[in-house]
């Protein structure tokens, strides 16, 4: 559309749209120079600062203690922290060539600057100062589970049922934020909330309707961008300065972990079934850190962080993670990032971070720490499969979340290049569908359009709901995406559409398509069509499809073995931690949500409308029944956002709020556990099976880039499926803190002493041998020479006292021994044993067993063991 066809209103709204554009680009030019620098300093935080300077009190917390935030003590020293930030910028620099952006006070000593890079090394050579680095960006690692976990009958009901199953839990979500007005997240039909002193956290006001983002159920929102707007990326125009998701990302990761039950997930007028939280009563911290365009800022996330432990939540959810390996440290557990958490856990906050989604490729973890629980995504058992039935009798397997043509009757296929309007707009590629105004109405209506899936559907910049949207707009009876080259990393989930529609995801049965089609469809010499003989009919796509054979690890879930370095060597740590589900997962979703094309909100402004693109003053749901379409109205400027209410997404991202929702259920239960107790519970009680009772496969690239299924390892699930049932009453677990963490780095080889004490404040003056005896719920010797023994301790958390025979198994290449072979525990004890590994041959590739304690009142414990083996 041109000018010449916009309303004055139209024009007005184009010209503050470019002005916005301009005002963001000329911020872009203006900032360019300057970078954002997070600032590490000598003095202890107040998780460690044991005392020592004169007029300010110790304020360190043991391992597993909350920082007491009603403390006068704490809030002195905290501000003394930041006061001594201030002056030594103060005493470098002029204040007009800089701006401080956050001081980190309570987990890490430091603060985060917007400089010049010619001011850096003034600064790092100040006095105080640790280390200076460049900011690095995160990104997003982006219903049925909860039956598919056994939540309903095994587990909510140990709590007193589902209204109260994660009750006074605090999940903290370092997220997008969250959309606040979604029925999950509604407290109208619920319990009220009390009030709950232990938390801190404070809640912001929504700049443009005054209106408060928390409900009770939603107990604390607030929004970090200091680095993003340092930086010149932040608009407030679509990023929102407060805790509105304006991504989606965020809503849905909430839901997953803590969303009301049953709420009816309807979509085009089906409804899909029920969603629920895994810990439907806990209440929701929201942090927003990170930005639909440009994800995040570390100086952000650490910021979110840092409030989240301070404010009291007891759990974090983290679907986030660095593109690749922190490369200004030489190891990947010491960064800023993962040293905030580290102090996280010594708070005693249970961290789940989303593992990656750079599967199925080894070493593409982006979740390193052992303090950390790494989350693998599995596909259940639900699946969602469609058909196409061509005219020759074949029948062509596909996906499409859609309604069926009608029954018993057949249409005529068209391509899209057939029927363009005019062959010279090609420079659209029109056969991806996306362009109703390219193709002829007349030719289309009553037939199935034909398009075909290229990299722009990869990529975000086509979407099957454009396809389904252009179809109806032509009056097709429906549509047809064929996929005719794989692409490595592309994931084929169904989208709901209210149109009859299909994907066909092999591309030989394209190829089966195409050459029908083209049989079928007689020419002129010029290549003009002179008729659609083609005929074909789309199947029934909405019922799902229950499978034995699940679950599986997803081809996009990042795997092992884990890496201690930006050189990528291998590390005597397993990871991933746990295998948890994270394909087509439903959940809530922001309206103006844009993170996934196939969900994302539009701008429609009088007679047209710009995707991605549109200014929000006031919000507001629609007040009718919770359906899954709400509308965003502006009565000032007549402009409407439209968007889903839920939406279907396959990511890491999904699985890590399975696994915070199901360690909010266990802290319920024991909630004096530590963090790597609730760890070890899940870890050890995790299953290597599916449902059929065969072990877990995982899909993986064959040699023509086809996906198809092989034996699953350690380092694709770490130590297995989670079982959230079996998690509540593990028998035993291996329990750590923060003085085995600090052992475990200070014995890591290649880490420097020194870089440990800059980022925890702590002096080695402890070591473990080797990094392999950290008391971890699984075995990792990256090299193994001749023979090597590693030490464990369990501690019975059961009621009573219990008596275990311990056995191991090895792949031959390794021989594996463990002494002593049973032990007794009374209520509370702990014991040690030991397994030793030899060498028997050298295969050039690891070797995987397992430990396993059979308890005699029924409890099973089971570890993973993963050696390389080499001759010297």
């Amino acid at each position: 559309m041109d000018g010449a066809d916009l309303s004055p209103f139209g024009k007005m709204r184009m010209v503050e749209l470019l002005c916005t554009l301009l005002v963001v680009l000329l911020s872009l030019l203006i900032n360019g120079e300057a970078e954002v620098y997070m600032v590490m300093m000598e003095d202890e935080p107040v998780i460690s600062y044991r005392g020592g300077i004169p007029g300010f009190e110790a304020t360190a917390v043991e391992s597993d203690e909350k920082i007491d935030t009603t403390s006068e003590v704490v809030a002195s020293y905290a501000k003394h922290l930041e006061e001594k930030h201030d002056m030594l910028l103060d005493m470098l620099f002029d204040s007009e060539t800089y701006q401080k952006l956050y001081s980190y006070r309570h987990l890490i000593n430091g603060f985060s600057v917007h400089m010049p890079p010619e001011q850096v090394e003034t600064l790092r050579r100040a006095p105080g100062v640790i280390s200076v680095e460049r900011d690095w960006k995160v990104h997003r690692l982006t219903t049925h589970t909860p039956q598919f976990l056994g939540l309903p009958t095994g587990v909510w009901p140990t709590g007193g049922g589902f209204d109260r199953a994660g009750e006074d839990i605090v999940i903290g979500f370092v997220d997008s934020g969250i959309y606040p007005h979604h029925p999950s997240f509604s407290t109208h039909h619920a319990d009220p909330y009390r009030p709950l002193p232990k938390y801190k956290g404070k809640c912001e006001i929504d700049p443009q309707t005054k209106s408060k983002f928390c409900n009770g159920k939603i107990i604390g929102a607030q929004h970090f961008a200091e680095a993003a707007k340092a930086a010149g990326v932040f608009n407030p125009a679509i990023d929102f300065a407060s805790p509105l998701d304006g991504d989606g990302h965020g809503s849905h990761i909430a839901a997953i972990a803590a969303g009301n039950n049953g709420i009816p997930v309807r979509m085009h007028g089906h409804e899909f079934g029920k969603a629920s939280g895994m810990a439907p009563r806990a209440r929701i911290a929201v942090y927003k850190a990170l930005y639909r365009l440009f994800g995040g800022f570390i100086a952000d996330v650490v910021a979110a962080i840092d409030q989240a432990v301070y404010d009291g939540v007891d759990i974090l959810s983290l679907s986030l993670g660095p593109n690749s390996p922190p490369a200004t440290t030489k190891t990947t557990y010491l960064n800023p990032f993962d040293a905030t958490l580290l102090a996280a856990v010594k708070a005693g906050v249970f961290v789940a971070q989303a593992a990656g989604n750079g599967g199925p490729f080894p070493k593409t973890m982006v979740s390193y720490s052992p303090w950390i629980t790494s989350v693998a995504a599995a596909i259940d058992d639900r699946r969602y499969k469609n058909h196409l039935t061509l005219g020759n009798g074949k029948i062509l397997p596909g996906m499409g979340l859609s309604p069926s043509t009608r029954l018993n009757q057949t249409y005529p296929l068209v391509f899209a290049n057939d029927v363009l309007l005019d062959s010279s707009v090609l420079k659209y590629n029109p056969s991806d569908c996306q362009r109703p105004e390219l193709l002829n109405k007349k030719l289309v209506e009553g037939k199935i359009l034909l398009c075909g899936y290229s990299f722009s559907f990869v990529s975000g910049t086509a979407s099957i709901k454009k396809v389904s949207e252009t179809a109806k707009k032509l009056g097709a009876a429906g549509f047809v995406l064929a996929v005719e080259n794989s692409t490595p990393g592309a994931k084929y989930d169904p989208v709901p559409v209210c149109t009859p529609g299909i994907v066909i995801t092999d591309a030989t049965k394209s190829a089966d398509l195409i050459d029908y089609y083209n049989i079928s469809t007689p020419r002129d010499w010029t290549g003009r069509v002179k008729s659609f003989n083609a005929i074909g009919s789309i199947g029934d796509g909405l019922m799902a499809i229950l499978h034995k054979s699940a679950p599986q690890v997803a081809l996009f879930s990042a795997r092992g073995p884990n890496i201690k370095d930006f050189s990528f060597g291998d590390a005597d740590l397993l990871k991933p931690d746990i295998l948890a589900p994270g394909s087509l997962i439903w959940a809530a979703w922001s309206p103006n949500g844009t993170d996934e094309a196939n969900f994302m909100g539009r701008l429609i402004v009088t007679s047209f409308y710009y995707e991605r693109w549109y200014f929000c003053t006031r919000v507001a749901p629609d007040s009718g029944k919770f359906l899954t379409m709400f509308w965003f109205c502006l009565p000032d400027h007549g402009i409407t956002v439209v968007g889903e209410g839920f939406a279907m997404m396959s990511g890491t991202s999904m699985a890590a709020p399975h696994i915070a929702g199901i360690a909010a259920l266990i802290k319920q239960k024991h909630r004096k556990w530590s963090p790597a107790a609730i760890k070890s519970a899940l870890m050890t009680t995790s299953t290597e099976l599916d449902r059929a009772g065969r072990p877990l496969q995982a899909q993986q690239y064959s040699e023509t880039e086809a996906m198809k299924l092989v034996r699953a390892t350690p380092f694709d699930y770490g130590s297995g499926h989670v079982n959230p049932r079996a998690a509540l009453d593990p028998g035993l677990v291996f329990d750590a803190g923060y003085t085995d963490y600090l052992g475990f780095l200070c014995t890591t080889p290649g880490i420097n002493v020194h870089e440990i004490r800059n980022f925890t404040n702590m002096r080695c003056n402890y070591t473990m041998g080797h990094p392999s005896n950290l008391n971890s719920p699984s075995i990792t010797v990256s090299r193994l020479v001749k023979t090597f023994t590693v030490t464990r301790t369990v501690t019975n958390v059961a009621d009573e006292e219990e008596t275990y025979v311990i056995t191991a198994r090895m792949e031959p290449a390794i021989a594996i021994e463990v002494k002593p072979s049973a032990m007794t525990l009374r209520r509370g004890a702990s014991r040690k044993f030991t397994v030793s590994l030899t060498v028997r041959s050298v295969t050039g590739g690891y070797s995987f067993g397992k430990v396993t304690m059979k308890g005699s009142r029924g409890h099973r414990v089971r570890i993973p063991v993963v050696a390389m083996g080499y001759w010297r």
